[in-house]
This record gives structure tokens, C-alpha cells and sequence, in this order.
């Protein structure tokens, strides 16, 4: 395990930089689900994210010669901004190789710190190849996202903020990508207390870490694909590997659709904004990925916000249509005038309210004299869709759902 006197003295380290994070109670997530629900706010963290605490850390305890070299890091963008805002502090020159995928955000945002950017692979281990090679040629300091025990700790002094505020939790939830959250987080808590239960999250996408827990030995994937892009790591590290087996009690696993699912609830719900790996802990949660006494005391870590807001959006309209929130409809009218008002009557009467109308006369599969019409209608439910459906038939409309 990651020494808890190490994990202290980062968070001393840290301390006047860092933001200790709102540890908060769920009332919801805790009534629905017969627990009690703290949710760790690293998404409110600076930079977004809980990496710039390890990145902090590693980079204070630099010497002066290796401060003056500069540094390097690889990262899909939490790592990225914590390393270029903890050197922009220290006045250290950072260069952060990303891969070519990165969101424009975490892009843009590294680069607003003052750091480097060189965008390589198609994936955090190509990335991470290159940044290797490139500290070799360059002599600079390689700061490594999650194989460094200091890196390691000051993580882990998220731990250490839980349980100073709930000092008898009985479970904390972390997502796992390459492990150094939870090698920080599992060895703080597990230390203070060996009855504390360590469950961790991986994206069903991304398996290497959980396989290997499974095997109880390193086994790497061949690719990752996963909108929980903060855990998207392909090759499982050793040295984590080993801090993970000692410390963690359970390692569960979620899909892309249970992540999306639970950053939408995560929104409407708790008025909170995370990204995808940020949001696996509550995913976990909602589909019963781990069992828990009623009652039990569970720390969920947010461990970002920085998502895309394209992905936002993708993620709010796919989330719209399967809680029957939007449908859209085509339909063949006559191309008169009149038509249109008619069929948009029988909406207005069945209280749905029209977003977007696309009129289309030239398409191929209507006859010559008609107009396809695609609507795109606000609902309120599985119900109304219902009420909208037998309405257009009803009144004789022959349409098609298309989703």
C-alpha cells in the first residue's frame, strides 16, 4: 500500500493550493436506495478534476535541477491540466502529449495553462510511448499519471478528506483507469480503518484493470473504446495492479449506456455536471453493480467535470428519447394548403408541443402531389406519446416513430 505518513504530508503539501472538495449528502440517491449517499465533488475541484493533487505533489518535491529541465506528461486531460497549472505555479516549462481523440475542452484548457501540447496516438498508452521517448531525447522530468508514489499520495489525500468529514463510512466508491486514484484512495482508508469496503469502477469499454484483478495478474487489452475517456487506459500497470489487489474489496464494471444514463441523473438530479469517468461510481450505483446494508454510510467520488459539451448534448437528447421525453414522427400528407395546419391541430390538441418540422417534397418514397413530414415533438412521458400516437390515428394520419 501507498505509506498513509506519505498521503499526510501531501495533503500538508497541498494544502495551500488544492481545494478541499465538498463532501456532500445525496438526499435522493439516499431515499431511493436505503443508504446513506456522500458524494465526493472533484468535479469542483481546480482544473475540474482531482488529478491536479497527485501532479501538485510530484512537482513540489521536484529538485531544483529538474525544475529548471522541465516536465512531461501524458494524459487524456485530467492529468494534462493538473500538470500545467501545478508547473505554471512553480514557474516550470510543461509540455503534455495527448492523444489525437482528446476533447477540445481538455485541449483547450491545458493550453490556457501555459503548457506544451503535442497530440499523438490514438489512445493514452500511444500517447503515453511518445511522451516517454520524448522526455529520453529532450532530458526532461517524465511526471506519470498514476505509476508514482507521489502521484499516488497525493491522491489518496482524498481519502483523507472523506473520512475527516465522515469519519464512519463504510464504503468508498472510485472509478479506476490506471489505478492511481484508487492506490492513493484504497491504501489512505484502508489504513485508518481495515473494515472499510474499497469498491472499484471500471468502463466495460476499457477491461484491462479488471481483468486483471479477476486473474490476479496484469493482462492488457487490445483497444479501448468508452465515453468515460478519464479511465480509457488499455495496458494494465503493474505497480498499481499490486496496491489494487491488496486494497480494494470488489472491482465492478459499467457500460457506456449505464455512464450516459447516470451523467444525465447526476445533472437533473443533483444540479451536478461530471464526465464520464466522474460519473461510473454513481452508474454503479443505480444498477445495482454492488450489494450494501441498508443504511450503510457510501463515499462516491465525482472525480470530474470536464466533459465535452458536444457529449453533453449527445447524451441529454439520447436521454430525452428513452425517458419519452422527445419522439419524432413522419408522416405523408398531400401537398395542399391546409395540410400542414390540420395534422399540426390534432398535436396542439394532444398537448405536444413541436420543436422542429422538416417539409420535404422531393423525396423518393412519396408519391408525386404529397409531402413527407418529419416532427419532432416535446412529450411528457411513455403515456402521452401513447395518447399522441392513437390521436394521429384517430383523426386518419398513417405515420411512422422513428425514435
Amino acid at each position: 500500500m501507498v505509506d498513509l505518513n506519505k498521503i499526510v504530508q501531501a495533503k500538508r503539501t497541498i494544502a495551500a493550493f488544492v481545494h478541499k472538495t465538498p463532501f456532500a449528502f445525496a438526499p435522493k440517491l439516499s431515499e431511493i436506495y436505503g443508504a446513506q449517499i456522500y458524494l465526493k465533488n472533484e468535479n469542483l475541484q481546480r482544473t475540474g478534476a482531482y488529478k491536479i493533487r497527485g501532479a501538485y505533489n510530484k512537482i513540489a518535491h521536484l529538485s531544483e535541477d529538474e525544475k529548471s529541465r522541465g516536465v512531461i506528461a501524458a494524459s487524456a486531460g485530467n492529468h494534462a491540466q493538473g500538470v500545467a497549472m501545478s508547473a505554471q505555479k512553480f514557474g516550470v516549462r510543461a509540455i503534455i502529449v495527448m492523444p489525437e481523440a482528446t476533447p477540445l475542452l481538455k485541449v483547450s484548457g491545458t493550453k490556457a495553462l501555459g503548457a506544451e501540447i503535442i497530440l499523438k496516438g490514438d489512445n493514452f498508452d500511444e500517447a503515453y510511448a511518445y511522451a516517454l521517448e520524448y522526455a529520453k531525447e529532450n532530458n526532461l522530468t517524465f511526471v506519470h499519471p498514476f505509476d508514482d508514489e507521489l502521484v499516488q499520495a497525493g491522491q489518496g489525500t482524498i481519502a483523507l478528506e472523506m473520512l475527516e468529514d465522515v469519519a464512519d463510512l463504510d464504503y468508498i466508491i472510485a472509478p479506476v483507469g490506471g489505478g492511481g486514484l484508487i492506490s492513493g484512495v484504497a491504501s489512505c482508508a484502508k489504513q485508518i480503518n481495515p473494515d472499510i469496503k474499497i469498491i472499484a469502477v471500471g468502463a466495460k469499454g476499457a477491461p484491462a484493470m479488471h481483468d486483471s484483478f479477476v486473474a490476479k495478474k496484469a493482462i492488457n487489452s487490445k483497444s479501448v473504446r468508452t465515453i468515460a475517456d478519464g479511465i480509457a487506459v488499455r495496458d494494465t500497470s503493474e505497480i498499481t495492479l499490486k496496491h489494487i489487489l491488496e486494497s480494494v474489496d470488489e472491482f465492478v464494471q459499467v457500460d457506456d449506456e449505464e455512464v450516459a444514463s447516470a451523467i444525465l441523473y447526476l445533472l437533473e438530479n443533483q444540479k451536478i455536471i461530471v464526465e464520464g469517468a466522474g460519473a461510473v461510481g454513481v452508474a454503479a450505483l443505480i444498477n445495482h453493480k454492488f450489494s450494501f446494508e441498508e443504511g450503510a454510510k457510501i463515499g462516491i467520488i465525482l472525480s470530474g467535470g470536464n466533459i465535452d459539451v458536444q457529449m453533453l448534448n449527445i447524451i441529454i437528447e439520447k436521454g430525452l428519447i428513452k425517458s419519452h421525453r422527445k419522439m419524432t414522427i413522419n408522416v405523408t400528407l398531400v401537398d395542399k394548403p391546409g395540410s400542414l395546419t390540420k395534422l399540426t391541430n390534432v398535436l396542439r390538441d394532444a398537448n405536444a408541443n413541436i420543436v422542429k418540422i422538416d417539409y420535404d417534397r422531393f423525396s423518393t418514397e412519396i408519391e408525386y402531389g404529397d409531402a413527407q413530414i418529419t416532427i419532432t415533438l416535446e412529450t411528457k412521458g411513455k403515456a402521452h406519446q401513447e395518447e399522441i400516437a392513437w390521436a394521429l390515428k384517430s383523426a386518419g394520419y398513417d405515420f411512422k416513430e422513428l425514435f
